[in-house]
């Protein structure tokens, strides 16, 4: 008797303290529990789910619980399969984006606000076109390593978002989130070296991506006294590389990737080169893309590299040509008569010798250069600007294409990309922001004087 009166007044009690009742409470005390999914979150998690991300977007229980419920939140996505991680996402996109009813009242409270009201009822109709996934997208900027698990996010949705279309609002809202969190202004640029952590060491091997780097060797060879490696960091992610540029110091203008990158070419003494050459540049996550500061690190480490090494004249990129190879073999007989030297390369051979420059005789190789020569300069995406993605990425930082190599690349991708090519995109720092305008208002590409003499009908 006494224990059902004491059960009684405890009950009374939290009837007091909580002021959303009993059931409210009970509810709670289920969320302050543990949160298990099964792998491909199946239909009875679904409910769980969206009670426990109720809960962290109601901050019910002061920031600490809701900072608790996130990280427990952001540990159980990182063990879905890709099936729970789709469903988990696709129900962020669909039960948690814009009120439309909400809008709508607050855009009729807009139009009837008087001059008075307007400002206050312009504020509410913001707050209002703010999705409710924004909120629980910033509580987990709050767990440990939580900016890393948001990037992260943001891959695993460009990676589904064919699949799932649903899922483009909710990655647009992650990119705009992402963007402001990754503003230059609030990264740190920082110089790898041999002498840099293992860990970070072996991130630069995991992340190269223009040319793979085969082992420890490689990478101490890339690292040596002539050669300079600069990243981007931010500083919730301070042993991740967003970004990386390495940069080889020469004397003249580089033209072979097998001699930049030959492990038994003597080291030459940095006081002599007078060219920093740019040969790779590698976005480190994938849940960065879009997020452009790629030209920020170029014009960054130009400047650092001309405090250190003031006698350098010359700053250029050895690149790749990734698109040329594909959009050759696509290029109908009559389209590619009509270009420099496509008459020449369709009567004088099959596309096959195309992989082999070494092979190729001279009048073959003068066409595909002419070709080659077109296709950056000339061949246009949307009307405008380059095709080739690596063209338009200089080009749009205010480079100058400056000269092609013949057999420059004779990896088995460098053969399959664009017959061995690459080319020079030259940084002249007096032009680098007219040029980077020119392409960027009127789409102007441009070329050196041996560009113009190949893009001669």
């Amino acid at each position: 008797m006494m224990q059902d009166q004491n059960d009684g007044l405890w009950e009374k009690a939290i009837r007091r303290l909580v002021p959303l009742g009993l059931e409210a409470w009970n509810e709670r005390r289920l969320l302050d529990g543990k949160l298990t999914l099964t792998p491909d979150l199946n239909g009875g998690d679904v409910e769980r789910l969206i009670k426990w991300i109720d809960a962290c977007l109601a901050d019910d229980g002061g920031q600490v619980a809701a900072r608790d419920r996130a990280v427990t939140l952001a540990r159980e996505f990182k063990a879905l399969n890709r099936d729970g991680r789709a469903r988990f996402l696709m129900l962020l996109a669909e039960q948690y984006a814009v009120d439309e009813a909400r809008v709508e009242r607050a855009m009729e409270q807009w139009r009837a606000a008087g001059n008075e009201g307007r400002m206050q009822a312009a504020l509410a109709l913001r707050d209002a076109l703010e999705p409710p996934r924004m909120t629980l997208l910033t509580r987990f900027n709050g767990v440990p390593e939580g900016v890393k698990f948001l990037v992260d996010l943001r891959a695993e949705l460009l990676s589904l978002r064919k699949e799932y279309p649903q899922l483009a609002p909710l990655e647009a809202d992650l990119k705009r989130l992402l963007g402001a969190w990754f503003d230059v202004g609030l990264l740190q640029l920082e110089q790898i070296s041999w002498q840099s952590s293992a860990e970070l060491l072996e991130k630069l091997i995991a992340y190269e991506a223009v040319h793979a780097i085969r082992d420890w060797n490689d990478l101490k060879n890339r690292l040596r006294p002539d050669r300079r490696c600069f990243a981007f960091f931010h500083p919730n992610m301070p042993n991740e590389p967003l970004i990386f540029v390495e940069v080889a110091l020469v004397e003249g203008m580089a033209g072979s990737i097998q001699a930049v990158l030959d492990e038994d070419a003597p080291v030459l003494d940095a006081r002599r080169a007078d060219t920093a050459i740019f040969y790779s540049i590698s976005n480190a996550q994938a849940g960065l893309a879009g997020i452009s500061f790629g030209n920020f690190l170029i014009k960054r480490v130009v400047k650092l590299l001309r405090q250190e090494l003031p006698q350098l004249k010359q700053f250029a990129t050895l690149s790749p040509i990734p698109g040329f190879s594909r959009w050759l073999e696509r290029l109908p007989d009559d389209v590619l008569a009509g270009l420099p030297g496509g008459t020449v390369w369709r009567d004088t051979g099959s596309a096959g010798a195309l992989l082999d420059p070494e092979r190729l005789d001279p009048l073959r190789a003068e066409a595909l250069q002419r070709l080659m020569a077109w296709y950056l300069c000339r061949e246009q995406r949307n009307g405008r600007y380059a095709l080739d993605p690596v063209a338009h990425f200089h080009l749009s930082n205010g480079a100058q294409v400056a000269r092609l190599n013949w057999a420059a690349d004779l990896s088995e991708k460098g053969r399959r990309q664009s017959a061995g090519m690459m080319v020079n995109y030259r940084y002249e720092l007096p032009r680098i922001e007219t040029r980077s305008q020119s392409y960027t208002v009127d789409g102007a590409v441009a070329t050196s004087a041996s560009m113009k003499k190949l893009l001669k009908a």
